[in-house]
């Protein structure tokens, strides 16, 4: 008779959790905030970068990530942000953040 005592499993979900870990350490601190919060820091910046995506789950969503004084700043949107002329804009396919 074999028995399962979930060893396999625990591992998996403990791997998965260092990774995440070992992600944020690699990204540092990201800050998820509403839209609006979110451009006043891209409108703050000289030469914002934004990185830019789309997900598709129960409708669109605009994902966006910028960073500002060493740290990055993340929102998701049902609209299309308008963002600033002076930024440069950078199309991903897809933005992950840890969770």
């Amino acid at each position: 008779m074999t028995t399962y005592d979930g060893g396999a499993g625990a591992g998996a979900a403990a791997a998965h959790q260092h990774a995440i870990a070992n992600a944020l350490k690699a990204s540092g601190a990201i800050v998820k905030m509403d839209a609006a919060e979110f451009l006043k820091i891209v409108n703050k910046s000289e030469q914002p970068l934004v990185v830019t995506s789309k997900s598709w789950l129960f409708g669109t969503k605009f994902n966006y990530l910028t960073s500002y004084k060493g740290l990055f700043f993340y929102t998701s949107s049902d609209q299309q942000l308008n963002l600033p002329g002076k930024a440069e804009i950078i199309a991903a396919e897809k933005i992950w953040v840890p969770g």
